[in-house]
């Protein structure tokens, strides 16, 4: 049913102007029926004007009012309701078999087999089944009119020719599902298909983790940030956490107390083994690696105590093998340089690496036969702790190693001096890797939240991109090993899953030529400069021993004046000792030459007299 009411306003402005009100709606909804009258308009408020508010305004003559044609649009926000969603798996065993059938019964079974195939309605069932079967299968692989079977090729062309801008987006973020969050200390990506993240949870400021927080770390599903897939659950929080590469279903962790702990996710949340905490490091395990070996079971591990410790996670009551890192060579741990993180490549398996607190790298040999020769050599350079310490998979003589504000590439050859190096920047990096496809990309990530991805071919100065990931700082970072996806761990443990353009992922031509001549280039010039400033050094050695020799002369010319006084007293006396000295020198002469005069004028008087004599008796006798 419609009403229609239809009102007129009186005067002659409005006299043409009609407001018209249209109701749809059922009669019985209505309720009781609506009885309308016309009256006259009433006066309800009637509000004079105040001349006294007219000095508060101030009246605008001519008014400009702008007006815009499109419609007005206005923005909600609408929070949907969280959807979370569990994996379950399920074990599928033998059965089937008839109650009164042992199914362990080898000879019972095989012989109720053959009772069934010899039926004839076993047979139809399966020629039934076996139809079905293969129309599914022909389902499954039939052609796919829109599959491009040279995607590859054509995806590699594309990059090569295209000048494709360097790009990276955010695939999922998995967040600490922890009220008190903690820090993403470490990632691991699973070995096996790569769809699995270990993500290890710790705080890292000393004494001030709050006494209700979670020690639990996460195994995450890429494709669910909603919930993880499983829960480690250590006795300490982990500060590291790395998979077996020959074994998936086995992890192994560094605690923050010094003990290291293995799992197997086959058998539940709980570690498997941990190490004694006498027999453990004494401060957090910041990095473990798995070494290559025969039962892939030995692993070694870096702690900030100064030691590197090395164990067969099969028996973990007792480390095999232990190294100080001692510079004296003393195995004095006192004066240990803390291992912040270690790099090993499997194609060198005596040699490894370590990254110090001090900014040192130590060049280390397993295989020496004195614990002194172990410590081959080091590299000096950074002002700060070694986040991260790795080879080049392409050039291993070649190392990555981020500290302070930069980030250096290093030749074996060249001790003294990095061959390339980044800008100084205005926050900390805090770690970094190469990657694991194209030799001249390597990635780092900064305190301030940002990513760099570094092409060294492309340029040299300043990142290729810079990708702001979140506010709070990043403190770790790890590459699948397709190059593709990378997750970066923050400090309030939410850790980042992005994909890079494929321009960053893919080998391009004549890489691998390039980069090689790039670093042979850049360590021999480094070997000039080197020996360039060794010469320096030792014409700089030889004027200031020159220098310092003409100093002592100096010095020794230039006497002070209580020394000239007391030089010139002692000379004064001296002389006046030589006087004295000279007089009675003088003085014996003297006397000598007067006995002498003395001693003739008795002689002379003697022979007088002796003449006198004689001629006397000469004369008595006569």
């Amino acid at each position: 049913m419609m009403i229609i009411i239809g009102l007129s306003c009186e005067g002659q402005l409005y006299a043409k102007m009609e407001i018209v009100y249209v109701y749809t709606k059922k009669r019985s909804e209505f309720g009781r029926q609506c009885n309308f009258s016309d009256r006259p308009a009433e006066l309800h408020v009637d509000i004079l004007p105040d001349p006294s508010l007219a000095a508060n305004f101030t009246v605008r003559d001519p008014c400009n009012v702008t007006m815009q044609c499109a419609e007005e649009m206005s923005e909600h926000e609408v929070n949907t309701e969280r959807f979370e969603s569990e994996s379950r798996g399920i074990n599928h065993v033998e059965g089937g078999w008839p109650k009164d059938l042992n199914p362990e019964d080898m000879e019972a079974t095989i012989r109720y087999r053959k009772k069934v195939e010899k039926d004839e309605h076993y047979q139809n069932t399966i020629m039934q089944i076996a139809g079905l079967m293969e129309h599914c299968s022909k389902q499954n692989n039939a052609t796919d009119i829109y599959q491009d079977f040279f995607d590859d090729e054509v995806e590699e062309e594309v990059v090569e020719e295209s000048e494709e801008e360097p790009s990276a987006k955010t695939i999922n973020v998995f967040r600490d599902p922890n009220e008190v969050k903690r820090t993403a200390t470490s990632l691991s990506w699973h070995p096996d298909g790569n769809h699995k993240l270990a993500v290890a949870y710790s705080s890292l400021e000393f004494q001030k983790a709050p006494n209700d927080m979670s020690f639990d770390s996460y195994i995450w599903d890429i494709e669910n940030h909603n919930k993880p897939e499983m829960t480690l659950k250590p006795v300490c929080p982990l500060v590291c956490l790395e998979y077996n590469p020959k074994d998936s279903h086995i992890l192994v962790g560094g605690s923050y107390n010094g003990q290291i702990a293995y799992w197997d996710t086959r058998k539940g949340s709980q570690p498997v083994e941990m190490s004694t905490i006498e027999h453990s490091h004494r401060d957090p395990v910041y990095k473990v690696i798995w070494l290559q070996s025969k039962t892939g079971m030995d692993i070694f591990s870096a702690s900030t105590d100064g030691q590197v410790l090395w164990w067969d996670i099969r028996k973990l009551s007792e480390p095999t093998e232990r190294l100080v890192l001692d510079p004296s060579k003393k195995w004095n741990l006192d004066n240990a340089l803390g291992a912040i993180s270690l790099e090993f490549e499997t194609t060198m398996p005596t040699k490894f690496m370590v990254g110090t607190e001090q900014g040192l790298v130590v060049s280390c040999n397993r295989k020496a036969k004195t614990p002194a020769e172990k410590i081959v050599c080091t590299y000096s350079g950074h002002h700060g702790p070694i986040y991260a310490l790795q080879r080049n998979p392409f050039f291993p003589k070649n190392f990555l190693t981020v500290a302070d504000w930069t980030a250096r590439i290093w030749s074996e050859d060249i001790k003294e001096s990095s061959i390339m190096w980044t800008k100084y920047h205005m926050a900390h990096l805090l770690d970094g890797c190469w990657s694991p496809v194209r030799p001249s990309v390597f990635f780092t990530v900064k305190m301030d939240g940002t990513l760099d991805v570094w092409d060294i071919l492309f340029k040299q100065n300043d990142p290729t991109l810079s990708l702001k990931v979140c506010d709070e700082a990043l403190y770790s970072i790890r590459v699948q090993d397709n190059g593709r996806y990378l997750g970066c761990g923050s400090q309030l443990g939410t850790t980042t899953l992005l994909e890079i353009s494929s321009g960053l992922c893919t080998l391009q031509k004549n890489e691998k030529a390039l980069v090689s001549e790039m670093f042979e280039r850049e360590t021999k010039r480094e070997k000039i400069l080197e020996s360039r400033h060794r010469e320096m050094r030792l014409k700089e050695r030889s004027r200031s021993e020159q220098s310092r020799e003409d100093e002592t002369k100096d010095a020794d010319g230039e006497e002070s004046t209580e020394e000239l006084v007391a030089r010139a007293e002692t000379e004064f006396f001296h002389m006046l000792e030589a006087e004295k000295t000279k007089e009675r020198n003088e003085e014996k002469e003297r006397d000598m030459e007067k006995g002498v005069c003395e001693e003739k004028d008795f002689q002379e008087e003697h022979e007088t007299n002796g003449e006198v004599a004689s001629f006397t008796r000469g004369e008595i006798s006569l």
